[in-house]
Order: C-alpha cells, then sequence, then structure tokens
C-alpha cells in the first residue's frame, strides 16, 4: 500500500510515546526494587481492600450501564418525543464534565444535608461517603461509553428483520433474544469493556462523594496519590502494576467474549 511505511512510523511513534514507552517505565519503576519487595509492597489488607473495591464498584457501575445504557440507546433511537434531542446531548455531558466538578455536583446531591440525601435519610438511606455513592459516580461517569457505542448500531438495525420475525409468528421477546441482540452484543461488550475501564482508574469523581476511609471507601487510585504525596514512588508504581495486570486480565477475558459472540453470530 502507498504509504503504508510513513503511516505505520507515525503509529507505531504515537502508540510508543501515549502507552507503550509510560507503561514500560511504570513496570520498570515497580520492579526496580526486585519481585519480593514489589509484593510485600502490594501484599496489605488496606490495599487488597482497595483494590477490591474498586474493581468491585467499577464493575458494578459497568453491568449497570451495559442494561441501562442499551434502554437509552434504545429509545433515543426508536422513540420520538419532546426533549430527546436534549437528553441525547445531555448523555455527553460527563464528556466534557470536570470530573471534580461531578464529583462536588453528585456529593451536594447525596450528601445527608443535600436535596436527595435529605429526602433518603427519612428512610435511613445513606448514599454519600457509602460505596453506593462511589456507584453513583462510577455509573454517571460511564454511562455515555455505553450509549454512544450502541447508539449508531441499533441506528443502523433494520426494521425489516423485525417485522419479517413477527409476520412468522415470532413473539417480541423471541425477536429481541435472537433477532436483536445478538446484532448489538459486540457493541455491548465494547461499551462494557470502555466504561468498565473508565471506571477502574476514576479519581476526581469519586474521592468527594466516597468518604474515603481506609476498608471501607478508600479506592486504590486515592492510595497511589497518598503514596505519590509521600515520595514512595516505588510503592505507588506497585499498586499501579497491580491494577495494570488485574485490568488486563478482566479486559483480555471480555475481548475473549466478544471474539467468541461474533464467531458464533458468523455461525448463526
Amino acid at each position: 500500500m502507498p504509504g503504508f511505511g510513513l503511516a505505520f512510523g507515525v503509529t507505531l511513534a504515537m502508540l510508543s510515546i501515549v502507552v507503550i514507552i509510560p507503561l514500560a517505565a511504570l513496570i520498570g519503576r515497580g520492579f526496580s526494587v526486585g519481585p519480593g519487595e514489589l509484593w510485600s509492597m502490594i501484599n496489605s489488607r488496606r490495599i487488597w481492600a482497595a483494590l477490591m473495591l474498586s474493581f468491585r464498584a467499577a464493575l458494578i457501575a459497568a453491568l449497570f450501564n451495559l442494561i441501562f445504557g442499551l434502554l437509552l440507546a434504545w429509545i433515543l433511537v426508536r422513540y420520538d418525543f419532546w426533549g430527546r434531542k436534549f437528553i441525547d446531548a445531555a448523555v455527553d455531558l460527563p464528556f466534557a464534565l470536570p470530573t471534580a466538578v461531578a464529583g462536588i455536583a453528585l456529593t451536594a446531591l447525596y450528601a445527608p444535608n443535600g436535596f436527595f440525601g435529605q429526602f433518603l435519610g427519612q428512610f435511613g438511606i445513606r448514599i454519600a461517603y457509602t460505596e453506593v455513592g462511589i456507584w453513583i459516580a462510577l455509573i454517571f461517569i460511564g454511562i455515555p461509553f455505553v450509549v454512544r457505542t450502541v447508539q449508531p448500531v441499533i441506528e443502523e438495525l433494520e426494521r425489516d428483520v423485525e417485522e419479517v420475525s413477527a409476520t412468522l409468528g415470532a413473539s417480541r421477546f423471541y425477536t429481541l433474544r435472537r433477532v436483536i441482540l445478538p446484532t448489538l452484543v459486540p457493541a455491548l461488550l465494547t461499551g462494557f469493556a470502555l466504561a468498565l475501564a473508565r471506571s477502574v482508574g476514576e479519581y476526581g469523581s469519586v474521592i468527594f462523594i466516597a468518604g474515603n476511609i481506609p476498608f471501607q471507601t478508600e479506592i486504590a487510585p486515592l492510595l497511589i496519590f497518598i503514596r505519590l504525596e509521600e515520595f514512595n514512588y516505588e510503592a505507588a508504581a506497585a499498586i499501579g502494576i497491580a491494577m495494570l495486570v488485574i485490568s488486563f486480565a478482566m479486559l483480555l477475558f471480555i475481548n475473549a467474549i466478544q471474539i467468541w459472540s461474533r464467531r458464533r453470530i458468523g455461525l448463526v
């Protein structure tokens, strides 16, 4: 192909500057102290609690966004109602809004003296400074990834196929399960992976509403920031490597499912 060498060289150079070199620096900094010392920095109850919280909350938020994002994208594409364009534009708000601003806004709403917090407090429900508050923050910043990934695919779906399915006697649920969802699965998994990856490393919108209580609402990115403030760069790199390994394993599993689903759709 004409220009392949130049295009490939520029792409590889940009990929190295943006991704490969920073990751190599992180791994090199962590392993400079030796595997044994690296493991001792990671293997503490506080760090494991923070890692479990970060990935658990990210997974729950991504699963919620997977379902709700599909419904929202379907409504925005298939239904025409007053205010649809406004809602469609508002979906992109988490992209443009600084995460710190989002965290402050959510805290102001769900704090015990906030607009929603006061109402929920009457029923003994507490959102801010709990893990539920972290879920809400991660759902807020992750929902656009699912909606914007699935929405174009829904727009390309031909309604004639659904009408043919109904003409042949299929119920709406059967049409959804055997005709619509198989086409949407690759896009859904891509949106889920993007939302999950975004949520795992989220910092700004979480620290305000989380309360940052060790062993309860302290996330792993906050621990990295704490270690950096202590000038303990090796410990910060160790936590980063742990997050990198877990994230890579989760994304690899999601990609494997995505490849399997595409092959299955091709066979069907």
